[in-house]
């Protein structure tokens, strides 16, 4: 009889398990805050209410990625994505619940109707392009970390940021507002999301170089990429 190898545990700390929870928050409401739209001071520019909370997973994408590696990058992404579908099914269940008893609260109900409607259509591009603009993101980080064997932080945050932005924005806008917005208005959504939402990264860039350091220190922990599959769907894989 053939003895059975012990199976090997990866073992994941606490510290990985909050910035999974956090990133896949940002992710969760980012897409209830989409349907906003707000103009920049008096220039004829608008943005999304997503801009808000939404760079702040692209910021917690490059900390994971950096300190922990793609495979559990990307863990997490599937994760993200999968709440997020549930909140849109959820969101849809719920819409189409019977009226309440009493007249005063029909208006609630109907505003809330209102705008939960919206959230299956806004999370299903946000869906789209989250997965492809956060798997590039992740991708750039982890392979100009190799080639650069660890060295400036900096520039791979930025580039890979503005590579998922880019991604992210050129899918989502034209699906999430495709007939409710001129096609030039949604090229410039998505001019103005990509620049602010890379601003908004290169402003906080130095807060987040301190806590990459302290999450490496704290986890005794810094992962380069070597030998991997860049595989999206290899999820198992951590």
């Amino acid at each position: 009889m053939t003895e059975k190898k012990p199976v090997e545990r990866r073992a994941l700390s606490v510290t990985f398990v909050w910035l999974a929870a956090a990133f896949c928050v940002c992710l969760v409401a980012s897409n209830l805050f989409v349907p906003r739209l707000w103009r920049l001071g008096s220039l004829p520019l608008q943005l999304s209410g997503a801009v808000v909370i939404f760079p702040i997973s692209y910021i917690l994408n490059d900390c994971l990625t950096e300190v922990y590696g793609f495979r559990k990058a990307r863990l997490v992404i599937w994760i993200g994505f999968t709440l997020s579908a549930f909140i849109a099914l959820a969101a849809q269940i719920v819409t189409m619940l019977p009226a309440p008893l009493y007249d005063e609260s029909v208006p609630v109900a109907d505003s809330f109707n209102t705008l939960f409607r919206l959230v299956p259509h806004m999370t299903f591009a946000s869906l789209v392009a989250f997965i492809c603009g956060s798997q590039i993101n992740a991708w750039i980080m982890s392979k100009m970390k190799v080639a650069t064997k660890g060295r400036g932080f900096w520039s791979r945050a930025i580039v890979s940021s503005l590579g998922g932005e880019l991604a992210d924005s050129i899918i989502f806008y034209p699906i999430a507002f495709a007939g409710s917005l001129p096609f030039m208005g949604i090229v410039g959504i998505i001019f103005t999301q990509v620049i602010v939402k890379t601003l908004y990264e290169i402003i906080i860039l130095p807060l987040t170089t301190v806590i990459v350091k302290k999450l490496k220190a704290h986890e005794d922990l810094d992962t380069f990429d070597y030998d991997i599959s860049y595989n999206p769907f290899k999820i198992r894989d951590i």
